[in-house]
């Protein structure tokens, strides 16, 4: 007994010692990307957030709101590629991301229908910006197809195109390209999965949650 109790005693000792180094460590990043931005080294920060998906890597930079990736994608390309396209001066730093954090969680849990978080839109074509502002604008609970996207886009003819522009948009969730579906009602694709652009769509109330069998 006296054993199981020093074995728990050390456990517990063991798990503060875990969390204070932790803690520790996330203000000693916090403290880095706060000087590397004072000195102008800083032009990205990112960080992981939960989500009922698994972890969603986020980024932005002073703009704004840049990247959203889903769990699947490597963190490793995600980063690459945000050097290769903004800057290679990026650093972790969750404490930047503290707003963005609070309207997902309230979006997740029903509470929050529209995103007041500023958006960078460096990683978007301009004929891709134009479909994603026009995705941007579709309220909560709607839908548009891919057709009226186009036609909001100037390009009535450009469903492919505009289909091609939601799918590689960098920060799904906040612009709402779930919201967009094929003609008829079918739910097109989704970058993250269409059991994913489904869950969305129940969500908000845009579709009816499907019963298990």
């Amino acid at each position: 007994m006296v054993s199981a109790l020093r074995a728990r005693t050390n456990s517990s000792a063991s798990a503060a010692e875990s969390n204070r180094f932790g803690k520790e460590a996330a203000a000693a990043a916090t403290r880095l990307a706060d000087r590397a931005a004072a000195e102008e080294l800083l032009d990205v920060a990112y960080a992981s957030l939960d989500s009922p998906f698994g972890r969603l890597l986020v980024a932005r930079t002073p703009r704004g709101l840049v990247r959203l990736a889903f769990p699947e994608e490597s963190e490793d390309a995600v980063l690459e590629r945000l050097s290769q396209r903004l800057s290679p001066r990026i650093l972790r730093d969750a404490g930047r991301f503290d707003a963005v954090a609070r309207e997902l969680d309230e979006y997740f849990a029903g509470k929050r229908r529209s995103f007041d978080a500023e958006l960078d839109w460096s990683l978007i074509s301009p004929f891709g910006r134009r479909v994603l502002a026009a995705t941007a604008a579709i309220p909560y609970g709607s839908v548009l197809s891919y057709a009226q996207v186009a036609g909001e886009a100037g390009s009535p003819r450009g469903s492919r195109a505009a289909g091609n522009a939601l799918g590689s948009n960098p920060i799904p969730i906040v612009i709402p390209c779930h919201r967009v579906l094929r003609t008829g009602g079918a739910l097109g694709g989704y970058g993250g999965g269409l059991p994913r652009k489904r869950w969305l769509l129940e969500l908000e109330g845009a579709l009816q949650p499907q019963l298990s069998r």
